[in-house]
């Protein structure tokens, strides 16, 4: 039965009495109005979301395009409704392969990585297009598709060879990390065994060649030695496609301000991330926390399922904090107080980080994000060259260093073994 007119005013007045504000006349958010209406006339790129590794894990289907399908609900924190929803104009499609497994060699999972990221492009020509240059970013905006970039993690899949390297941005990579979590035999990791004080010789030959190539060097996952480097030898702006600010929460991930502080001078951009232990000291500290107590129950437990029980218990009592998207715009003003404005971007890490802090929990949530620093006083200008005009005129001079430096030079043929004597 539908209610009469007149009856509706008394009606929201009971369900405010009785179920608070949230339910009945919310009032609308200002900040959050201006910040859809800012991402409506700028290019929000987001610098890393593991989709195509999400689809290659998936249990029902693994590395079935069709079947997780992104016009659907799907299981992880990225499909075309929330994209939409999120103001989404550019992303990085993260190109992922484990590199602790040492021995098996890396391309077969690469290449197949290359093989998920484009038929997922492919499967979506009205929402998606493939981009390679910022111009294809500008592009896509104009068409209403969002720019798939893609991105590769981790150094270890190019199996030091600078010809493997030439041959993945052939097919589409535009940034490469210069590791993942593990120490490669050019390069030192962040979260592993520091063995060459940063960069070796060869190492620095990988990124005069990405600059040769316009292959974006990404400083995420890599130790400061390798990131000074990597700032001593580039000649293009580099990126850190996902990392938050040392001085804020001490993860081996985050970027200290001595490295900030040289940004300028490059040009380069840090893509703040909204992986939890990254953006939360006390969610950090609680997970070494953890995995101090899990070492310990697997020790002193008789058997698994006695281990088991233990850690459910030990588990039960100690919750894990939550970051809080308060958090996540703290990191993006450090960036900006010690490297500027011009040196910001964004890279949330979603379906690769586990639960996102508690407001930014799928790709949905980037206005919200906006709408707290649009609170804390950031203009328009600024917001605008944090949501992707910083990250698209750093690919863009890397085009333009890499068109010179083509014409000065021809491929490098060097190898590990010349460079480094090995």
């Amino acid at each position: 039965m539908a209610t009469p007119f007149r009856l509706l005013p008394a009606l929201g007045a009971t369900l405010a009495l009785s179920f608070g504000p949230g339910l009945a006349a919310q009032a609308p958010d200002p900040a959050l109005a201006q910040a859809r209406r800012i991402l409506e006339r700028t290019i929000l790129v987001d610098g890393h979301n593991d989709l195509p590794w999400e689809i290659r894990t998936n249990t029902d289907h693994p590395r079935d395009v069709e079947a997780y399908d992104l016009r659907d609900s799907v299981p992880g924190q990225t499909d075309l409704a929330r994209l939409k929803a999120g103001r989404v104009g550019a992303q990085f499609w993260s190109i992922y392969v484990p590199g602790e497994d040492r021995d098996s060699g890396y391309a077969r999972i690469q290449l197949e990585e290359f093989d998920i990221a484009r038929r997922m492009v492919a499967r979506y020509p009205d929402r998606l297009a493939l981009a390679l240059t910022a111009e294809d970013i500008v592009r896509a905006r104009r068409q209403g598709r969002i720019a798939s970039l893609l991105g590769m993690e981790g150094g270890h899949a190019i199996e030091n060879s600078l010809g493997a390297l030439r041959a993945y941005y052939e097919l589409g990579a535009r940034y490469l990390t210069l590791t993942h979590n593990v120490t490669l035999a050019w390069a030192d990791a962040a979260q592993d065994t520091l063995k060459h004080r940063g960069l070796t010789p060869f190492g620095r030959e990988v990124v005069r060649e990405m600059n040769r190539l316009g292959m974006l060097v990404d400083l995420s996952h890599v130790s400061p030695g390798v990131m000074s480097n990597a700032l001593d030898v580039a000649e293009a702006p580099v990126i850190f496609s996902h990392s938050s600010a040392r001085a804020l929460t001490n993860h081996l991930r985050n970027v200290p301000d001595s490295i900030l502080a040289r940004l300028p001078q490059n040009g380069g951009v840090v893509m703040v991330t909204f992986v939890q232990s990254f953006v939360s000291e006390e969610r950090r500290l609680a997970e070494l926390a953890d995995d101090s107590a899990q070492a310990a129950i697997a020790r002193e437990s008789a058997d698994s399922v006695e281990g088991r029980r233990r850690w459910r218990a030990w588990r039960e009592g100690h919750p894990l904090p939550r970051a809080t998207l308060s958090q996540v715009a703290d990191h993006i003003e450090h960036v900006r107080k010690v490297a500027g404005a011009d040196h910001v971007g964004i890279g949330s890490d979603f379906d690769g980080m586990g639960p996102g802090p508690l407001g930014l929990e799928d790709v949905s949530t980037f206005p919200a994000l906006f709408a707290e620093l649009i609170r804390r006083g950031w203009s328009e200008a600024d917001l605008r060259k944090l949501a992707g005009e910083n990250v698209i005129r750093a690919l863009r001079q890397a085009e333009q260093v890499a068109a010179r430096l083509r014409k000065e030079r021809p491929a490098s043929t060097a190898t590990i073994e010349q460079l480094d004597g090995r």
